[in-house]
């Protein structure tokens, strides 16, 4: 009986205490060892059953670590590298482009000034100096024809104008 509070617990005289070994060794005879199965009794599962797959626990199983770090450390440094080959590409593609673009103003600017230098040869005012630079002159009147038939309708008559000797 546990001893009252306040009070010290009662040893037991030597002769009524049971020696250290004799029993004790008896007793831890009997039990199986730490980690080994009973032999005599066969371990019973909840339902009742005796197993014999309960009687050991299962050893444990160690999977190697080393192998999915290396994995793990590869997936990583491929990531790392394709990020890198996708960035320099990109910039590549960016100095391309920047490129093109300056090319692209160059023959928007020519094109421009091919337009304006065409515009102004078709002038009036250019077509009839040229015409007169090459020797022609106004007509005073013009051909008339009926397209249906191609009945000339009024003749026109020689132009006047200078001769410039040929």
């Amino acid at each position: 009986a546990p001893a009252e509070p306040g009070r010290p617990r009662r040893r037991r005289p030597d002769s009524d205490r049971p020696r250290r070994g004799d029993e004790d060794r008896r007793r831890r005879a009997d039990q199986p060892r730490r980690g080994e199965a009973r032999a005599s009794q066969p371990r019973v599962d909840r339902s009742g059953r005796a197993d014999a797959a309960l009687d050991a626990p299962p050893a444990p199983v160690a999977a190697p670590r080393t192998p999915f770090v290396m994995l793990v450390l590869i997936l990583v440094a491929a990531g790392i590298v394709g990020l890198l080959v996708l960035n320099t590409k990109i910039n590549e593609n960016s100095f391309q482009l920047q490129k093109m673009r300056n090319e692209q103003t160059k023959q928007d600017t020519t094109e421009q000034n091919l337009r304006s230098q065409l515009a102004a040869r078709q002038s009036p005012g250019n077509l009839a100096a040229a015409a007169r630079r090459l020797g022609l002159v106004p007509a005073v009147s013009p051909a008339f024809l009926r397209l249906p038939d191609g009945q000339v309708l009024s003749m026109p008559g020689p132009a006047k104008g200078r001769t410039n000797g040929r």
